[in-house]
């Protein structure tokens, strides 16, 4: 019997072995299910393609507009569909499942550069942004890691030097995704005094370069790029005016963090319905696979963490929306369900054997682009230790005085 990716794809079935879906409301489910349409019809069929020549899919950022997945929480006031926590996470989870570098231009484009316009922002800078970009009409990216600051944020060394009534830029940032084709970016740079402050940068400034990245093996579809930014002179109206010291960068990053948690739900997810669907039609010695003892304890193993996960989503959704989740929460729940998804891809892999490899499966191309999702926004490591200071009181990655060399002596 001849098992194709295509059959395995059609017979792929939603995952729901707790019943997950009853704690939903109909416009949260209906939300879901809208997205998942748009994801089965026009982001999965040419995934693989665009992952393998390392091509973004520009064509399907109308219909992410559309879907009103872009600034997701946001109010309509400002363009965006004003949906709860846990609409916005299982729109993401869909999103992740069709492609995990979709899913991350989406958490560049609504979790970071739209959440800090609208919680940084002055009301000229949301109007002036935020709708067209909830339409894809205009693109954003956000500029905090440096080739040197990628854990340790304080420690950026962009500068921001007052001049002429507004602020010259100059440094680099790294891992900048979007940054290729946008049109405003979201820069962090230390003044004099060794403030940290926000801007509003127009990507058209002659000041402003972002060159992609080349040769990555994991989110091949997203760009992410290295930006260079030499006498970048921006005006005070640039200034994004709540934005004030480090603080004001982590309460982004934790919005963000959040939404990165229901993509590894999402990637987990789509390995195993396509796990469970090869394992029925692939035959073996004269039976389904999906009959060998073995193979289903790896089954039951995926959808045992796939369970837990959706239950932890759901709950820490809920939380968000009453005001309720602090960032050590958030850094567990990230840490949670993107190792288990890391764990879950590659035992998919194992369910198909060799055809585990090709890209037209899916399969491998979720497990590469998770080492991704499994160091951004807080590596797995940091996120421990967040969540080890908020159960000890002892922050593990404090910078240490150096040690005098006496104190070594014997």
């Amino acid at each position: 019997m001849s098992v194709t990716s295509e059959g395995v794809r059609r017979e792929g079935r939603p995952v729901d072995f707790v019943n997950v879906g009853s704690l939903l409301s109909e416009e949260e489910k209906g939300v879901r299910d809208r997205v998942r349409e748009f994801v089965d019809r026009e982001v999965i069929p040419g995934a693989a393609d665009h992952w393998d020549r390392a091509e973004f899919p520009f064509e399907a950022l109308p219909g992410l507009g559309e879907l009103g997945v872009m600034g997701g929480t946001i109010s309509e006031e400002y363009g965006c569909a004003g949906w709860n926590n846990v609409a916005y996470g299982l729109a993401i989870a869909e999103i992740a499942r069709g492609s995990g570098s979709l899913a991350t231009f989406l958490h560049v484009q609504s979790g970071l550069a739209m959440t800090a316009i609208h919680e940084l922002g002055s009301e000229e800078q949301k109007q002036r942004w935020l709708p067209a970009m909830a339409k894809c009409e205009k693109i954003g990216c956000f500029g905090l890691t440096e080739p040197e600051a990628g854990s340790d944020p304080g420690s950026l060394s962009m500068t921001a030097m007052e001049k002429d009534g507004g602020y010259v830029l100059d440094g680099e940032k790294k891992w900048i995704g979007n940054a290729s084709f946008s049109d405003v970016a979201v820069i962090w740079a230390r003044t004099e005094e060794g403030k940290i402050l926000g801007f509003l940068v127009d990507t058209d400034n002659p000041g402003f370069e972002a060159e992609v990245l080349p040769r990555k093996a994991s989110q091949r579809a997203a760009w992410q790029t290295h930006i260079t930014m030499k006498d970048c002179h921006v005006p005070e109206s640039a200034r994004l005016p709540k934005a004030e010291g480090l603080g004001s960068t982590l309460s982004i990053l934790t919005h963000s963090r959040y939404g990165v948690g229901w993509d590894g739900l999402g990637q987990a997810s789509d390995c195993y319905e396509t796990a469970l669907a090869y394992a029925k039609e692939r035959e073996q010695f004269g039976h389904p696979i999906a009959s060998f003892q073995l193979v289903q304890q790896k089954l039951v193993e995926m959808v045992n963490e796939i369970s837990l996960s959706q239950l932890l989503s759901i709950h820490v959704g809920r939380m968000k929306d009453d005001g309720e989740l602090d960032p050590a929460t958030v850094s567990m729940f990230k840490m949670n369900n993107v190792a288990k998804a890391r764990r879950i891809a590659a035992t998919a892999r194992e369910v198909l054997g060799g055809n585990g490899i090709l890209l037209d499966y899916r399969v491998m191309e979720h497990m590469a682009d998770i080492e991704g999702v499994y160091t951004y926004e807080g590596t797995n490591d940091v996120n421990t230790l967040i969540v080890g200071q908020a159960i000890t009181g002892h922050r593990a990655f404090s910078p240490r005085p150096p040690q005098r060399a006496d104190e070594n002596a014997e």
